[in-house]
């Protein structure tokens, strides 16, 4: 049986944007990708501090080295400028096989740089 688990993790990212007239998904900056193992159009959750709302989407290369957490189209609604988030993605493996399990968690500064 196959089980989803924590593949990577960024932890309190600060969102610096929301833009409400794209299409959606979520903007990151394309070395927080590198260093979560993030590719572009793989499927995350994004977890609000802030305000507790939890959402489901898709991620979209930003700049590197420019910290942008951008939530875009109807995610724009969950969040605003400056709220912290937690952004999980999963991955698949076979149950039983739990000590394999070695999620890279990258943990960030106010602006957004790898701690």
């Amino acid at each position: 049986m196959l089980i989803s688990v924590c593949k990577s993790k960024i932890h309190r990212a600060t969102v610096t944007e929301a833009n409400l007239d794209y299409e959606g998904s979520i903007t990151i900056d394309a070395d927080l990708m590198e260093a979560a193992d993030l590719v572009e159009f793989e499927k995350v959750h994004v977890l609000n501090i802030t305000n507790g709302e939890r959402l489901e989407t898709y991620v979209i290369e930003g700049g590197a080295g420019t910290g942008v957490i951008c939530l875009n189209g109807a995610a724009a609604h969950k969040g605003k400028k400056g709220d912290l988030v937690i952004i999980i993605s999963y991955g698949l493996m076979e149950k039983g096989t739990s000590s394999d399990i070695n999620p890279k968690i990258v943990k960030v500064d106010g602006n957004n740089s790898i701690i």
